[in-house]
């Protein structure tokens, strides 16, 4: 891995410093009652003994600090990093509007918090993605009744029991944790415990500082809905970015910015993407149950994705969005009532894209990286910071001659 020049490590270091700053501020100031919702700008921070936060008094620090970072970066040659930062600066410049109690549209908070477009998936696609389920559907041997019926059906008969859930949590995390040290990063002894929760809006969340994988059992999970939330929060997702971005910045393989990868910034359609490409990453597609899975991910992602436009962007009522993640994701309904929940949270809720979009541009860089650059790949993916834009501009011979 090229090591950036000083005066990008500088830039990424005033840039965390500052990020981490801004976190601090809107917790002291709205003291728990801000639009941050509960997690915060920088969910999980790893970076304290390596970079503290700036002191800041007010969001005018702020805005003054984000000139200076961004006259700073100007002097950076046109590529990926400047692409990235201006994102990056784009992104925080809307989080402060917002910290100060400015009132910003949904489209405001997609385009300028989130970096993806404001609008919903185009339904032409999402139609598309639906014959894929019927499809893998029919293969499985499940060809009698509506696909919405026969995903129920197979859901219902494949459920692990609950008294399952946390034994083949295990053996899934084992595997996935040997394949993740083998192809993307030696993890060491780290693991997690399964956490089970109700009455949450999330289906499951990497709560790593508790060493959890939090799991909501409202829903009920097939192997492969398992197996895919093991490799989206522990290994290869956001665990496993948490282990490797704070190795590489103590060692200064990477700028310090690798350390904001779960801030609630243009860095999260990444996060997000690496955690629902995981089982891709680490080449873990086995069985028919897994396309399946693959295909109804897709479909319920870019639904969510769509729902969260209509309801908060066309303001449509919730009854008339239920109603369509109702006809078109094929989702169990407390999925489909946390959508609508998530959706509506002022900070959080255009968030929900990050996971469509982020999927997407990860998908499509992994798919046409030759065997021969995956190394560099990786390197790029998990050892730098991107936004959407900078992420697909991945070119090997690019890199090998920086």
């Amino acid at each position: 891995m090229t090591t950036s020049a000083p005066q990008d490590h500088e830039i990424g270091r005033r840039l965390t410093a500052l990020t981490i700053g801004m976190d601090h501020l809107e917790r002291r100031l709205s003291r728990g009652h801000g639009v941050l919702d509960s997690e915060g700008l920088v969910p999980i921070y790893l970076g304290d003994q390596l970079v503290p936060a700036t002191p800041l008094e007010d969001w005018d620090a702020v805005q003054h600090e984000l000139s200076s970072l961004e006259q700073a970066a100007s002097g950076l040659e046109a590529g990926p990093r400047r692409v990235f930062l201006d994102d990056m600066f784009r992104s925080l410049r809307t989080a402060a509007r917002l910290f100060e109690g400015e009132e910003l549209s949904f489209k405001e908070k997609l385009e300028g918090l989130v970096g993806v477009p404001a609008q919903a998936v185009d339904p032409e696609q999402i139609e598309s993605m639906k014959l894929d389920v019927d499809r893998v559907l029919m293969d499985a041997g499940y060809r009698q009744g509506t696909v919405a019926e026969r995903v129920a059906r197979w859901e219902q008969e494949q459920a692990i029991p609950a008294e399952r859930l946390e034994a083949e949590f295990k053996l899934l995390m084992d595997d996935a944790q040997a394949r993740t040290d083998r192809l993307i990063y030696a993890t060491g002894d780290y693991q997690m415990q399964l956490n089970i929760l109700r009455g949450v809006p999330f289906t499951a969340r990497c709560n790593f500082n508790e060493g959890q994988m939090d799991l909501n059992v409202d829903l009920s999970f097939t192997r492969s809905a398992l197996k895919h939330l093991v490799a989206h929060e522990v290994f290869p997702g956001h665990s496993t970015q948490l282990l490797l971005t704070h190795d590489w910045a103590k060692q200064g393989k990477s700028t310090a910015d690798v350390l904001l990868c779960t801030t609630n910034a243009v860095t999260g359609c990444v996060q997000e993407g690496i955690g629902d490409q995981g089982v891709h990453l680490i080449d873990w597609i086995e069985d028919e149950g897994d396309l399946l899975h693959r295909a109804l991910r897709r479909v319920r992602s870019a639904t969510a994705t769509s729902a969260a436009w209509y309801q908060m962007g066309e303001g449509w009522p919730e009854a008339r969005v239920i109603a369509y993640l109702e006809q078109h994701s094929f989702g169990q309904r407390p999925w489909i009532e946390g959508r609508v929940r998530f959706a509506s949270y002022p900070f959080r809720g255009p968030f929900i894209a990050s996971y469509w979009f982020g999927d997407e541009a990860v998908r499509e860089v992994r798919e046409r990286t030759l065997p021969e650059d995956r190394a560099a790949f990786v390197d790029y993916l998990y050892g730098q910071m991107h936004s959407p834009r900078s992420l697909l501009m991945f070119d090997p011979q690019r890199r090998a001659t920086a």
